[in-house]
């Protein structure tokens, strides 16, 4: 199926959002299912038509700016007309870095051209929209799209531009779910072969491997235009016996809010954390303010995290107990490693 050009000649609009995955605690088994790494990075369609190239984030926004490597590896390849799906990763010291990419987010130009030439990205693809003769893919199975796909990557010859390695091994599929959540892969997605590919739609299965740490508590933040505790801010002991900040945990039953704030805010005291300290907030931040009250470091908590990037759990954690029989020196960075 061939359509009519948009958007500057692209084969599909810009704002065409990248098919999503439903979460779930195992791995699906049976015939007809792909498995792929969940890879930590950015989201990312990639559109070519002739010399415009667009890197779009799975929100719509543009990413182009933020990767000038990719924008010209893309516009170099011999294929003048494609559409993508991939995630845009940094390797730092031969480990994949978020933090690397977060970085790429700078408003000074000169800043990120830098950056591009220390610390330059790759765009590890999996799926295929739009093909180089301009063949809408959509309603295409996956199993057709993944063998044109692999045919571009071979002709693209870039060391930048990657296949996302696939099975249909759930052997070789538990052992990359085993292996995530330290900073190289996120988990598992699960594809089925006969799917076609739903923009939009949560048609794919992601496993994420799920495991507790103990916390201290060494600070909170208040809801927003609320007095009533909001997030509590996680800690855990580093080397040097100092309190470094790792994360939160907002999962506070409603119940419980108004005893909690109570009881924190009669334990307010500085500095919270004698290691490293919350920030403020940020374009990635989930929480809605930077500011925080500092409490004496003597709660501890048991939450549920799935990834940690450096020494920060990745992503807000589920509070899980209090542990009122464990003693704060007790919750070191051991836990996580």
């Amino acid at each position: 199926m061939k359509v009519i050009p948009r958007d500057g000649g692209f084969a599909l609009p810009l704002d065409t959002p990248p098919m999503e995955a439903k979460a779930a605690d195992a791995i699906p088994e049976g015939v007809g299912w792909q498995y792929e790494r969940k890879w930590d990075g950015f989201r990312c369609l990639a559109f070519r038509q002739g010399d415009a190239v667009e890197l779009r984030a799975k929100s719509g926004k543009p990413l182009g700016r933020y990767f000038p490597e990719l924008v010209a590896a893309l516009r170099e390849l011999p294929s003048s007309r494609f559409v993508v799906d991939g995630e845009i990763v940094i390797s730092v010291d031969g480990k994949l870095s978020f933090d690397a990419l977060q970085m790429r987010l700078h408003p000074a130009e000169s800043r990120i051209h830098k950056l591009s030439a220390e610390t330059p990205a790759h765009i590890v693809l999996f799926d295929m929209l739009c093909d180089e003769h301009g063949t809408v893919l959509l309603a295409r199975t996956l199993e057709e799209r993944r063998a044109i796909l692999e045919a571009f990557v071979t002709s693209a010859e870039r060391k930048n531009i990657v296949l996302s390695h696939c099975t249909r091994d759930m052997k070789e599929a538990r052992s990359w779910l085993g292996d995530a959540g330290h900073g190289e892969t996120d988990g598992v997605v699960a594809k089925r072969l006969d799917d076609p590919y739903q923009p939009g739609v949560r048609a794919m299965v992601k496993v994420k491997r799920l495991r507790s740490a103990d916390c201290v508590v060494g600070g909170f933040r208040y809801l927003s235009n609320s007095r009533q505790v909001g997030s509590l801010l996680l800690g855990l002991y580093n080397e040097a016996g100092k309190l470094d900040h790792v994360g939160f945990t907002s999962t506070i039953a409603k119940d419980d809010r108004a005893e909690l704030t109570r009881k924190l805010e009669a334990m307010r005291q500085p500095p919270g954390f004698t290691g490293k300290a919350p920030g403020g907030p940020s374009r990635w931040s989930t929480e809605r303010s930077g500011d925080w009250e500092p409490v004496r470091p003597e709660l501890v908590v048991e939450v549920r995290f799935d990834h940690v990037t450096g020494d920060r759990f990745r992503h807000g954690t589920k509070f899980l107990r209090w542990r009122p029989d464990k003693a704060p020196e007790q919750c070191t960075f051991e836990q996580i490693a």
